[in-house]
């Protein structure tokens, strides 16, 4: 077995030492934002599966079992085609990977099969895993690595600008303003439920073929700009390096569990929000929310008055993105004032106490509880990101991997929380409880490097 490269190989040139890397880093910042809208628009899916294909709330849950599955299965082998070909390449494949998942969406409604649909979303998160694994590692390389944590913020914010509009896509153009019900369907007639279910399935296919077109189109941008390799000659010289060798840094370790932890709880919160929402506050509505609401229906000309309590609950959810993206630039911004970990360590501790609240209150004080913890877990997944893999210089790519992966845990918490929710939202709660708990450790201990 391999034992990795010898520490004096480990470390790699400065991006600062290497000229400047605007483009590329607005290029690959570009990224950020088309992954956060296939992850923001998978809320809306599980919601308009439940009618769309007669689901339960478990079983439309597997749209995101099926998605970040994707990411467990591709993230090594895309540190494998960085390391051998790239970041460059990795992304191209990235990006083809992403547009062909989406425009499956198109027959996988027309034949209305729920495999069909999960397939499509593995290849979508399949492409993603590469998009994450190289961008977020590269953006902390091209440039002084003292500043990496700020920089993965504040490209992450871009993917915070994307994440609002999922909600808003499925509140316009996928839920329906008639709010069917499961007992509303049993009183119909079966032919009149079927030509529903259709209906609701085919909406799904125009935003799906938009979103695959803007990716095929980005593509093309990438394989024409030619994108600087940092650290391309010192992971030449520095050989084989050994998955099982990266499991000596335990900071590596315990960012991988608090990925996994933090990637999970925001699954579970995002993914049912709506039914969050109308669980704990199906008729009362919160405030700032119904404004978001209405100035987003005075721009689309929707009428805001007639919309479903379903679509309520989608600019409910489409609103706290707008919370999320706050906190991702007030938690950027105090980066550049104290230490990336203190900043972690302020955000997690709130949104424990957040969720904690929500699940003791109920009601629309939950609702706006777990509003909140969106603008805590905005700097979350990039923070950890960086901790995680500083100091590892040419096994930071691998290391990548091994950090995208954990994101299997938005693929399992979430089928946990869906186990827990006949017996009530707030047991469901406790899933994300336990996993900002988790991270809470890591921003307190867990990061510190060997």
């Amino acid at each position: 077995m391999a034992l990795g490269p010898s520490s004096e190989k480990v470390k790699i040139k400065d991006g600062s030492a290497s000229g400047s890397y605007l483009i590329p880093f607005a290029l690959v910042t570009s990224l950020f934002f088309l992954w956060g809208l296939a992850n923001s628009l998978n809320g809306s899916l599980i919601k308009q599966f439940q009618i769309a294909l007669d689901l339960s709330r478990f079983q439309a849950g597997i749209v995101d079992f099926a998605f970040y599955l994707g990411y467990f299965f591709m993230a090594l082998p895309a540190g494998y085609v960085m390391r051998k070909f790239g970041y460059k390449k990795g992304i191209l494949f990235g990006l083809i990977l992403y547009a062909a998942g989406a425009f499956l969406f198109y027959p996988a409604a027309s034949a209305r099969v729920y495999g069909f649909f999960l397939f499509a979303l593995f290849m979508i998160a399949s492409g993603i895993a590469f998009l994450e694994t190289a961008a977020n590692l590269y953006v902390t390389v091209l440039g002084d690595p003292e500043t990496s944590e700020w920089r993965l913020n504040f490209s992450q914010s871009f993917n915070g600008i994307s994440l609002i509009l999922g909600p808003i896509i499925g509140a316009l153009f996928i839920f329906s303003q008639t709010e069917y019900t499961p007992e509303m369907l049993a009183a119909m007639p079966a032919a009149e439920v079927e030509a529903i279910r259709v209906q609701e399935a085919l909406s799904v296919q125009g935003p799906y073929l938009a979103i695959g077109s803007i990716v095929a189109f980005v593509a093309l941008i990438f394989a024409v700009v030619k994108m600087p390799e940092v650290g391309a000659e010192e992971e030449k010289s520095a050989g084989k390096i050994s998955i099982t060798h990266l499991f000596r840094h335990k900071h590596l370790v315990y960012g991988i569990i608090a990925q996994f932890a933090n990637v999970g709880a925001q699954s579970v919160l995002w993914g049912y929000f709506v039914d969050f929402k109308l669980d704990f506050s199906r008729e009362t509505h919160w405030v700032l929310a119904e404004g978001w609401m209405k100035i987003i229906s005075s721009v689309s000309g929707l009428d805001a008055s007639s919309l479903s309590n379903t679509q309520i609950a989608g600019f409910h959810a489409s609103f706290a993105l707008v919370l999320f993206m706050l906190g991702r630039f007030v938690g950027t911004s105090l980066m550049t004032r104290m230490p990336a970990q203190r900043v972690l360590t302020i955000y997690s501790v709130a949104a424990v106490a957040f969720v904690a609240i929500a699940g003791l209150a109920g009601g629309l004080v939950a609702v706006i509880c777990l509003s909140m913890t969106y603008f805590c877990q905005s700097i979350m997944f990039p923070t950890i990101f960086a901790l995680a893999t500083k100091n590892l210089g040419v096994e930071a790519k691998m290391a990548s991997s091994l950090i995208i992966m954990s994101i299997v845990g938005g693929a399992v918490l979430p089928l946990v929380a869906g186990l827990l929710f006949p017996s009530g939202a707030a047991m469901a709660l406790l899933v994300p409880f336990v996993c900002f708990a988790y991270v809470v450790f890591f921003a307190i201990k867990g990061y510190k490097a060997d």
